[in-house]
Parts: structure tokens; C-alpha cells; sequence
């Protein structure tokens, strides 16, 4: 398709060309790199033809249904101007019960203070979101979704490894999400069994998702409000109460255990949208500032996330519990034992507001959709990347298979597996570390900045990198994360040296970007030594 021709475009110059002025001088063409658009795909050419995909396509588009899978977004179709998107998308998608009960995890799991748990939930936040702001500026300067754009750092073949855990992360979290959801609506009537609610919270995802992009954003840019307003009353109601407990800082091995295996589920929480981040930018015009996408994003981010975890946090110091037995002695923590988040919820809501503390609670439990809508929609992205054939399965369909897929998990699992697959998840998410230990040292170290992109390879295999030394590396983070991690199915060698010798203390996450990042330096020098690419 050429350049894009604006201002600053003169006839027959390359991207990073230059061109003599009246004394001769030279003068560059100003035209960034990314600017190039070779490989983007006009929204018409998806329906053209009488093929099956797009008799398919021309039909959904007719209800306003977006057809635009993992292909290139052209300039002239990014017409998302509003930044704040870029922020209101991250803010409705954490003002949820589920990083709620991130901070809660603090006291019950992790026995540990107010202050020592409020200080791991702020700068671990803080580090966290970064990967997720800084690949979020991707969208607008190459209109490319975040798995096409990790072809530049794992090659044509490597990044398929990396699409199946984000499908596994896509899938395995929203059936852990849409569990608590349920959880939360059989906690206000007792007449809803688990498959109904699980079934309307995935139904009203699917909605949401099917349409795609302007909607996903649409409902996010509303959804936090009410959301947030029940965490006020909540905040409100609590703080009434007088229940709230300062509990006082731990002290040697088992404080620093347990804060380096909490620092570890807020950093996975955090830094969790890291794999979709640019797939929410896509459609902004590449004249957008980074920065100011960066800034909006970190915004809509660490908002939700402190506020929330604080406030499960608090709200988690009022359970007490017997220090031999660890039987719950008060009714926060017989509600929490028996009702888990909705429990502990019911217990602040309920015996001041009555009957409104359920509808806010059912408010809570529809918080979901917007913390599941990332998920659905970019696993269907996702599963593109895997080959040409997935490719040509239009994106509303596969996120029909994958809202199938999970919710063929969530009804089953309520009653039987919600541990397992929980304990699951904590285990394969690890793998963000490892993504982010390879993908940032191939951009600052072997790009050496975003102008170093020649954007039109994203289709060409023979042009990426070969991606042997990225699975390699992959593989090196893996091993680090096994001798970190401390979970419950398994506390590895340096884990286990860490805190309690009971627990261990989890520093997977470090490690395994460590090994991943020094593994990968090494490796991929020697890889573009040998094959220039």
C-alpha cells in the first residue's frame, strides 16, 4: 500500500530517506518508519468475494460486528482519537472484586500487617504495570495487536509457543474469574445455582466482546462507575463498622517469605494485561503521543489497582482467627471460610444495608464482565497467530469457541476443581515474566528503539527473527521460575531456602526474568551473528 502520504511525504523517498533543499542541504524526510503502510489491510477487503469467510463477514458486519482479526490496522481506519480510552479500558477492567481479593489474600493466606501488606501492594503495582504502559504505546505507532507484534521478538514459530499461555491465561483466568462471580450470586440468593451465573456473566461477556473493539472500549469507558461507587459504600460501611484492625509488621524469615510470596500474586495480577496491551490501542492514529499513551494507561491502571487491594486489605484485618487452630473467630472470618470474597463482602454489606447491599453485591459479581472482556477478546487474537488456517476463522467466532470453551471449564469447576484450577493459574503465570525478560532487552538492546521496526515483516517469516534463541531462553526463565516458586503444588530449591520452611517464600517471578533475560542476551547474539536477523 505505499506511505502514507501527509505533510511531510515527498515523491520516491523510503521512510527514513533525506532529500537536498535549495542550498543543497540535506534535510530528512521527517516520515517516520512505522509510518510505512506495507502489510495493513483495508476493512473492506474482509468482505469482498463470495468465499464462505466473507458471505460470513458481509452478514455479521451488517449488526455493526468489527471483522478485523490480527491483520494490520491502516491509518485511514484509526479514528480512536479519544486517549482517555486507553485508561477507562484499564480502569473498568481492575475496579473489580477480583483485585479486591488480591488485597484480602495479605491476612488469611500471608499473615501479615497493614503496613508491610500496603507497601508490597504499592510498589509492586508500580513495577508491574509498567510492561503493560510501555507496550500499550505500540498500538498507535504500528497498528499491530501485542501477539503479531511479539513475532518481532520470538520469530514466525517461536511466537506460537508463546500464543498458547495467553490462550491458556485467556481461558484459565476467566473461568477462575466467572466462579467468583457466581460465587458472589448464590452469596445474595441462595435460588442460583452456580451454572446460571456463571452462564449470565459469560453470556453478557460474549455480547460485549462479539462486536469488538468500539464496543469493548464503549462498555469499559462506563462500567467502573457503578463499580466504584459499591467500593465508596463498601469503604463507607467498613469504616463505620470500627472493625478495622492494624495489624502490626512481622519481623525476620517468615515476614520476608510471606511478603515476597504476596509481592508475587499482585505483580502476577498487575502485570497480567501485559500480553494484550497493545491490542487496545490498535485503532488510535500513530500522531498520538507515546507518552501520553503511557501516561493513561499507567493512570487507568494503578488507580483501580491500589484502591481496590487497599481497600480487601482493610477489610481482611477484621477477620480473626485462633493462632493454635486457625478456626475463624468472629463472623468476618466464619463468613470468609464458608462465602470465601463474597462472604467477606456479605459480612460488611449486608446487616447495615439489607436488601441494598445485595443489589450492591450483585453490582460486584457483574464486575466481572469487565474484568473478563480483555480476556475473551484477545484470546481470540490469540488464537489467530497460530497459523494461517486459524487466521481465517473470522475473530467473532473464535470468541464464541473460547467463551464455549470456559464456560465447559467454570460449571464443572465450581463444585470440583476451583482449587485446582486456581492453583493452576498461579502456576503458569509465571510465563509474563519470561515474555517480558525477552521482549525488552530485543527492543532496547538489538532494536535499539521503535524506529528500528521494519513493520512489513510482521507476515514474512524469513524476515523476523529466527526465534531459536527467544524458545531457548523461554526455557531458561521456565527453569528459574521452577527453582523460585513457592506454590502449593510446589516450593522449588531456592523457594524453599526463603521464610518458613513450612511455606518457602516465592520469588519465581524474579527469576525467571532474570534467566530469561541474561539467557536470551547471550543466545541471541550469537543467533543474529549467525543469521542476521
Amino acid at each position: 500500500m505505499g506511505i502514507i502520504k501527509n505533510e511531510y511525504d515527498v515523491e520516491g523517498l523510503s521512510p527514513t530517506d533525506s532529500y537536498p533543499d535549495a542550498a543543497g542541504k540535506q534535510i530528512s524526510s521527517k516520515l517516520p518508519v512505522y509510518a510505512d503502510e506495507t502489510g495493513a489491510v483495508p476493512g473492506e477487503s474482509f468482505t469482498i468475494g463470495n468465499s464462505p469467510y466473507a458471505r460470513i463477514q458481509r452478514f455479521a458486519k451488517r449488526f455493526g460486528v468489527e471483522p478485523r482479526g490480527i491483520e494490520r490496522v491502516p491509518e485511514d481506519e484509526r479514528t480512536d482519537k479519544t486517549l482517555a480510552k486507553a485508561g477507562t479500558m484499564w480502569l473498568a477492567a481492575n475496579m473489580v472484586v477480583s483485585s479486591f481479593a488480591i488485597g484480602v489474600l495479605a491476612v488469611p493466606v500471608f499473615h501479615l500487617g497493614f503496613v508491610d501488606a500496603l507497601l508490597t501492594i504499592l510498589f509492586i503495582n508500580l513495577l508491574g504495570i509498567t510492561p503493560v504502559c510501555f507496550f500499550s504505546t505500540f498500538g498507535p505507532v504500528f497498528g499491530l495487536r501485542q501477539m503479531v507484534l511479539s513475532r518481532f521478538y520470538f520469530g514466525w514459530y517461536g511466537v506460537k509457543v508463546i500464543a498458547v499461555f495467553n490462550i491458556l491465561a485467556c481461558v484459565g483466568w476467566s473461568s477462575v474469574n466467572v466462579i467468583v462471580g457466581a460465587q458472589l450470586l448464590h452469596a445474595v440468593n441462595n435460588d442460583i445455582p452456580g451454572f446460571a451465573g456463571i452462564i449470565i456473566i459469560a453470556a453478557a461477556t460474549f455480547l460485549v466482546t462479539l462486536f469488538g473493539y468500539k464496543i469493548v472500549h464503549y462498555y469499559e469507558f462506563y462500567s467502573w462507575i457503578p463499580c466504584f461507587i459499591i467500593f465508596l459504600i463498601v469503604l463507607g460501611e467498613f469504616a463505620h463498622s470500627g472493625a478495622f484492625v492494624n495489624i502490626p509488621m512481622g519481623v525476620g524469615r517468615s515476614e520476608t517469605g510471606a511478603v515476597l510470596s504476596f509481592a508475587s500474586s499482585v505483580f502476577g495480577f498487575a502485570t497480567g494485561w501485559t500480553s494484550y496491551a497493545a491490542d487496545y490501542t490498535v485503532y488510535q492514529p500513530h500522531t498520538v503521543g507515546r507518552v501520553k499513551t503511557f501516561a493513561w494507561t499507567w493512570a487507568g491502571l494503578i488507580f483501580p489497582l491500589l484502591f481496590t487491594e487497599t481497600l480487601g486489605l482493610a477489610v481482611a484485618t477484621a477477620m480473626t482467627f485462633d493462632p493454635e487452630t486457625g478456626a475463624p473467630t468472629n463472623s468476618y472470618a466464619e463468613r470468609y471460610e464458608t462465602s470465601h470474597i463474597g462472604g467477606l463482602l456479605a459480612e460488611v454489606l449486608f446487616p447495615p444495608l439489607g436488601r441494598f447491599g445485595q443489589f450492591c453485591l450483585v453490582i460486584l459479581a457483574l464486575s466481572i464482565i469487565a474484568n473478563n472482556c480483555p480476556n475473551i477478546y484477545s484470546v481470540s487474537l490469540s488464537l489467530q497467530v497460530l497459523g494461517r488456517w486459524t487466521q481465517a476463522v473470522p475473530r467473532f467466532i473464535w470468541t464464541f469457541i473460547g467463551t464455549l470453551i470456559y464456560v465447559a471449564i467454570s460449571i464443572p469447576g465450581y463444585s470440583h476443581f476451583e482449587t485446582v484450577l486456581e492453583n493452576f493459574m498461579l502456576v503458569i503465570g509465571y510465563w509474563l515474566a519470561i515474555y517480558e525478560g525477552i521482549s525488552l532487552p530485543e527492543h532496547f538492546f538489538f532494536k535499539r528503539g521503535i524506529t528500528r521496526y521494519n513493520v512489513a515483516d510482521y507476515t514474512s517469516p524469513h524476515l523476523l527473527p529466527p526465534g531459536i534463541a527467544a524458545i531457548l531462553a523461554f526455557c531458561f526463565g521456565v527453569f528459574g521460575a521452577v527453582m523460585g516458586m513457592a506454590q502449593v503444588w510446589f516450593t522449588g530449591p531456592i523457594g524453599k531456602h526463603i521464610g518458613n520452611p513450612l511455606y518457602g517464600g516465592d520469588i519465581g517471578f524474579p527469576l525467571a526474568f532474570a534467566f530469561a533475560f541474561v539467557s536470551y542476551v547471550g543466545l541471541r547474539t550469537v543467533e543474529k551473528r549467525k543469521f542476521g536477523r
